[in-house]
């Protein structure tokens, strides 16, 4: 069997060329990553598979471990999906979660990624977004109650903490802002539920802002420095981290389930302050940043020690990643125009 390349072999570049290379270093494993899974025992099966961050974690999965079998399940409205997926060696399922029994006809599988939900566009269909955050689960935790179940959660499902403190812990209230957060502690009880019903294992993954140069938090604080449009930073800092390194110690989750679940913090241990971050980006493109309102004292900021101490501290610098989302903006290369959301205050997305 071929050596498997590892982001510890591969010299951080100065410039990712296009998407080929993009995709190719967020899929990139980490030598710890290949080390947990020589131990991790049985195939992989993500469900959800068809978002954003899906192809790079379905794709990082088979290249860290060629010889487990891993599954990517979703509807695949995009054709394109399925073909970048099945052309890296990820085996393909059609599957709409919210039918009960296409859920049930599932193969056995011991490791589960779940990643499906229902976020942007959640005004006026909170219905749907309850649907997919909460009665999905449901069918997916009855289903796979003898699996591993590493599930997607995200930071919104805390209160504002403030933003010169450590950030909220795993073990802080959820008493979160608007209905699409509220959904999302529905998909964690849920899924706790189960777990202690059925003595499932599980980790609740509380994801913080994924960066890929076509989106992020940073994709949007530049777009608008080279818009000219004024930044609001009464949202005054934000946790980022690169997704290639988010979706590394994601997997490696897999390794550290508890039962019942419990929930783990992904993110960087320091968050960026939304101004220093715009007025390095107009040093980068010579022009000076614009800025609205007056930085608040509470913010979404979560603590994450416990992933530190489990994972040790992601490869990619925030410098590197702002030197990144600069160049690769400068040369007009392709993005989602998928505003994150980072400055929402009220939880209305």
């Amino acid at each position: 069997m071929a050596p498997i390349l590892t982001m510890e072999q591969r010299k951080l570049p100065e410039t990712i060329q296009d998407v080929p290379h993009l995709e190719d270093l967020l899929s990139t494993p980490t030598q710890a990553l290949v080390a947990d899974f020589r131990r991790l025992e049985g195939d992989i099966m993500v469900l959800g598979v068809g978002g954003k961050v899906g192809t790079s974690l379905a794709v990082m999965a088979r290249r860290a471990a060629p010889g487990k079998r891993v599954i990517g399940v979703a509807r695949f409205s995009d054709p394109q999906v399925r073909r970048e997926l099945e052309e890296n060696g990820v085996e393909c399922l059609q599957c709409d979660l919210l039918e009960r029994g296409q859920v049930a006809a599932l193969p056995d599988i011991p490791n589960i990624i779940y990643m499906a939900g229902k976020k942007f566009g959640t005004k006026d269909s909170e219905p749907y977004t309850w649907a997919m955050n909460v009665v999905v689960p449901t069918y997916v935790a009855e289903r796979f109650n003898r699996s591993r179940i590493v599930a997607f959660s995200t930071l919104c499902v805390y209160p504002f903490a403030p933003i010169d403190g450590p950030g909220s812990p795993e073990s802080a209230a959820l008493t979160p802002l608007g209905e699409y957060a509220n959904s999302c502690v529905g998909r964690e009880r849920v899924f706790q539920y189960f777990s202690r019903r059925n003595q499932t294992a599980g980790r609740l993954i509380r994801l913080n802002y994924a960066i890929d140069l076509r989106y992020g938090v940073l994709h949007d604080v530049a777009m608008k420095v080279l818009r000219r449009e004024p930044i609001d930073i009464r949202t005054a800092v934000a946790n980022v981290i690169w997704q290639g390194d988010a979706v590394a110690h994601i997997l490696r989750s897999l390794l550290q389930c508890t039962q019942p679940a419990s929930p783990l913090n992904i993110g960087m241990r320091q968050p960026v302050r939304i101004r220093a971050v715009a007025q390095r980006f107009g040093e980068l493109f010579g022009m000076e940043p614009l800025f609205q309102g007056a930085e608040q004292t509470m913010a979404w900021h979560n603590d994450c020690s416990e992933q530190a101490r489990l994972f040790g501290e992601p490869l990619v610098d925030v410098e590197t990643m702002i030197r990144w989302n600069a160049d690769w903006l400068l040369r007009g290369m392709p993005v989602y125009d998928k505003p994150t959301h980072y400055e929402e205050r009220e939880g209305v997305f």
